[in-house]
């Protein structure tokens, strides 16, 4: 479970008022003091993720938030934080220790918009006269039967379990990174440069997720370096069904791709993976509307020290200034940084998001649907800029 990438896992988010018991409940789920507890208001401050298995789920990640109503010097950074722990949530688990749930009646309104599934729990039961009538009032307010739990006594740990693996069932999708484009007995060429940005000593995560995912296939899973890619194709009997390149080496890695086989980049796959393709091809579309005064926003999932040769930073922005014009405005973000006001930008490019879980992508691909903001990936505007986004391929 612990060699699973976090960006894999379910993320299920635990919120509710400050002292609703959510750090005790996080304690009791994973059977471990993986947060801290006590009487203390605002005791909480940034998210603390927890992994662990859960039956039925397999790998998770929980995440307990500070409290919706942390009034503390720093309480809206905190809740600020609590807000982005929302956008990367699978499952939201919403603990009330009232029937009066007032604040978190409008965060399961937020949820519900973005199609996350609720959990609502009555916590602390142990302290209350009469759970079963404060339950039933929690059930008339905001329509959802509540889970009554006690993070001391152990009182309705399991049912909670089973109630989180219920709804994270039908919030985790069975998305393939390469779909419908191989099957058994394909051969599948992967041309991965190694250059200033490779990691020294091992592939980066999408590759390795990739090629994990082809060899349970039954594909043959044939690797080179633009460099030897004429080579490697040589000592093939027949074309590869399908070539997939690190996006960078994507005009190289075209003209020598044969007409028969298929041609993608594991950032356009990504872009499925993490997020909605069709909605990243829609935005590409934007790179041929800026103009010189234009501004861009780079997104990255990561946080790194940037390489000379940064995909990122110096590539893509360098491919839409020859083409736009010296005077556009890049921008780069990264990691949890993402402008809440997107107004000010032309268009949006992400990375392919290794990093992140697709509620997390998806999240933030509404919220710049939402402000009338054009987004795309690295792969497939890099596919544009070159001119050969007609010949990339990718799943469904």
């Amino acid at each position: 479970m612990e060699h699973t990438p976090k960006a894999n896992r379910l993320h299920i988010g635990i919120y509710g008022k400050c002292n609703s018991g959510k750090s005790s409940l996080v304690n009791a789920i994973t059977g471990q003091q993986a947060a801290v507890v006590s009487d203390l208001p605002g005791t909480t401050t940034d998210p603390v993720n927890k992994s662990m298995e859960v039956p039925g789920l397999g790998a998770v990640t929980f995440i307990d938030t500070a409290g919706f109503d942390d009034e503390g010097t720093l309480g809206p950074q905190r809740l600020e934080q609590t807000r982005k722990a929302a956008e990367r949530t699978d499952v939201a688990v919403i603990v009330c220790t009232d029937g009066e749930p007032a604040v978190e009646r409008e965060w399961i309104g937020m949820f519900g918009e973005r199609n996350v599934p609720v959990v609502l729990v009555l916590g602390k039961t142990d302290t209350l006269a009469d759970k079963g009538a404060t339950a039933a009032r929690l059930r008339d307010a905001t329509g959802i039967n509540p889970v009554t739990v006690s993070a001391r006594t152990g009182e309705g740990i399991a049912e909670l379990v089973a109630a989180i693996a219920e709804a994270g069932r039908g919030a985790s999708d069975e998305i393939s990174i390469t779909g419908d484009l191989v099957g058994e007995g394909d051969t599948v060429l992967l041309v991965m440069p190694q250059d200033a940005q490779a990691p020294k000593g091992r592939l980066i995560l999408p590759q390795v997720q990739t090629i994990r995912e082809l060899l349970d296939k039954g594909c043959t899973v044939i690797s080179c370096v633009p460099e030897g890619m004429r080579r490697s194709l040589d000592a093939l009997s027949a074309p590869p069904k399908l070539v997939i390149t690190d996006s960078q080496a994507f005009a190289t890695v075209n003209a020598l791709t044969p007409p028969e086989s298929m041609l993608t980049s594991f950032s356009v796959l990504f872009a499925n993976y993490k997020g909605n393709i069709r909605a990243f091809m829609e935005g590409a579309a934007a790179i041929d509307r800026l103009e010189e005064r234009s501004r861009v926003l780079i997104a990255e999932a990561c946080t790194h020290a940037p390489a000379t040769e940064d995909i990122g930073r110096v590539k893509i922005p360098g491919l839409l200034r020859k083409r736009v014009g010296a005077g556009l405005t890049v921008d780069v973000v990264s990691g949890a940084d993402f402008p809440a006001d997107l107004s000010p930008y032309d268009l949006v490019i992400h990375c392919g998001a290794c990093m992140f879980n697709r509620r997390h992508v998806l999240s933030r691909l509404a919220r710049a649907s939402s402000q009338h903001v054009p987004m795309t990936n690295y792969g497939i505007a890099i596919a544009h800029l070159t001119g050969i986004l007609d010949r990339v391929v990718f799943p469904g």
